[in-house]
């Protein structure tokens, strides 16, 4: 990348109100825009302009834009920028792009601050409609404009508009051809657009490349090792980080809190960052309580919950249903039925996780009871989770009818398609209760093929009531789906084939093993002490 100062003005209308400085001492009250405008010039237009964008209320300025149309008056480049500005602050965005459409020639900062407010309101699909248009026209992107379309590709990273794979990459040659000026918000930007598709070492490449590692970039480098299971690089990362903030303390946080492994160094760095007077943040707790559920140990769960109290953060949505889950995957159902209790405000991840505690601690109709509650009494709208947690009460308790029931009304009442999850469930919930033809039938009727969940849980089903043909059949579906990525699966057959007495069979089924590569998992047992797992 070439220095090169870039002629273009950056936007910052997106930028925090601190950084601007009001075009009138907010102690003098401004005079109102029809006195401002009746006989308007240039100057006058832009000053009363410049005083709406920076208030509280910018959509008040757009009386001005109404007078100037009345008037007939011919706006000069700078006052159609102004407007720009004004409309996309207003969250006008159909506004802004017609005053945009109607400018003889945009400038380049024109096109910036039209593809941020694209970019702030998620509408990636225009914003690169409008960067095809800056291609062709007689302006060249800058390093912020390329910095915002890389932030689009984070975004379409996390499906809301689908984009080319490769297309992060195109931007970075495009960078490296043209005259741009390398600075800490283009590079953070490439790091960040390579991290969000998965092609951190890419990502690594770029942050090797920066003179001043900022921590922001630092931070997405964590994330991205984590997300890969790459700990020691996050390590190695987060220790030559100087400058750390809450935020590169919360990446560590969450990012051990993943695993059984390292959920315990989560806590560790979450008592290191208050000692040095680092304050916890909602996204800290969040990942301690998720690191207290994965260790099982509820009793420092507890102690966070006091924190979260003295710090008044308890009566957050988010919060409780963390500690609801918590607490249910300690075998603490009391304790989240009481948090649940005093919750001033549920919604339905609230409901979803209380009735899934419910349902994996064995208490299937207290969680069915809770899944009618919250329809009937409280209008809430199960989603896609809520059903499955239901379904799956349903399988722990043999309710066949029941199951049948609130499967049926996923689509008929609230338009949910049944995901290939909940199949799944449904042929685990008939296969339980001892009806295999039914659950035979419930797969071969699907009106999409079956995946390797839905047989896995039929050749269960089979294990356990000991009919091997359909175990067979079962089985070689899951092989052709997935040869050697369910070990379980040539294990269960085994094992069915042992109950039956068929051990030449068994003896096949341990040979294809071997020939495939295919190791049965070791076995482990977590013992609590005193000191926790």
């Amino acid at each position: 990348m070439k220095h090169v100062k870039s002629p273009s003005i950056r936007p910052s209308i997106f930028s925090s109100s601190q950084n601007q400085r009001p075009a009138v001492p907010p102690n003098q009250s401004f005079p109102p825009a029809s006195d401002c405008i009746s006989s308007p010039t240039a100057i006058s237009l832009s000053v009363a302009l410049q005083h709406y964008i920076n208030s509280d209320f910018p959509s008040h300025g757009q009386k001005i834009h109404s007078h100037i149309l009345k008037i007939g008056f011919e706006p000069n480049t700078n006052v159609s920028i102004k407007l720009l500005i004004l409309h996309l602050k207003s969250r006008c965005l159909r506004y802004a792009r017609q005053l945009f459409d109607e400018m003889p020639q945009p400038t380049l900062s024109a096109y910036n601050y039209m593809i941020s407010g694209y970019l702030k309101h998620g509408k990636i699909e225009e914003l690169l409609n409008l960067v095809s248009r800056l291609t062709f026209s007689y302006e060249k992107p800058d390093g912020f404009t390329f910095s915002m379309i890389l932030k689009a590709t984070g975004c379409a990273s996390g499906g809301i508009f689908p984009l080319p794979y490769s297309l992060g990459k195109v931007v970075h040659a495009q960078i490296l051809r043209s005259n741009v000026e390398s600075d800490d918000v283009l590079y953070t930007a490439l790091v960040d657009s390579y991290v969000k598709n998965g092609k951190v070492g890419y990502a690594r490449r770029v942050f090797d490349m920066m003179l001043d590692k900022n921590v922001i970039c630092s931070t997405s480098m964590i994330s991205g090792y984590m997300s890969q299971g790459s700990v020691e690089d996050a390590e190695d990362i987060f220790k030559r980080t100087v400058e750390k903030d809450v935020v590169v303390f919360n990446a560590m946080i969450e990012g051990y809190s993943k695993s059984v492994e390292t959920a315990r160094r989560s806590l560790e760095v979450y008592i290191d960052m208050q000692r040095l007077n680092f304050r916890p943040t909602m996204s800290t707790f969040a990942s301690v309580i998720g690191a207290c559920s994965v260790l099982t140990v509820f009793e420092i769960g507890q102690q966070v919950q006091s924190q979260l109290v003295k710090m008044n953060f308890y009566n957050d949505i988010k919060m409780g249903s963390a500690l609801i889950d918590m607490y249910s995957k300690c075998g603490r159902i009391e304790d989240a039925r009481r948090v649940f209790d005093h919750m001033p405000e549920k919604n339905v991840f609230s409901w979803t996780s209380m009735i899934d505690g419910y349902g994996k601690n064995g208490n299937s109709n207290e969680a069915l009871e809770l899944f009618s509650r919250m329809q009937i009494e409280y209008h809430v709208k199960p989603n896609y989770v809520t059903f499955l947690s239901a379904l799956s009460a349903c399988g722990h308790a043999g309710l066949v009818a029941k199951g049948w029931t609130i499967f049926e009304s996923m689509e008929r009442d609230y338009l949910l398609k049944p995901r290939m999850e909940h199949y799944a469930c449904m042929v685990d919930l008939l296969g339980r209760a001892g009806s295999l033809q039914q659950a035979w039938e419930f797969v071969m009727g699907m009106p999409e093929k079956p995946g390797s969940d839905v047989w896995a849980a039929l050749l269960s089903s089979c294990q356990l009531h000991g009919d091997v043909e359909m175990a067979s059949i079962a089985a070689h579906e899951i092989f052709k789906l997935n040869s050697d990525g369910r070990p379980g699966a040539y294990v269960a057959l085994s094992n069915a084939l042992a109950a039956a007495g068929k051990w030449d069979s068994v003896s096949e089924v341990r040979q294809l093993m071997k020939v495939r590569g295919v190791s049965k998992d070791t076995g482990c047992s977590w013992v609590g002490t005193d000191s926790g797992p």
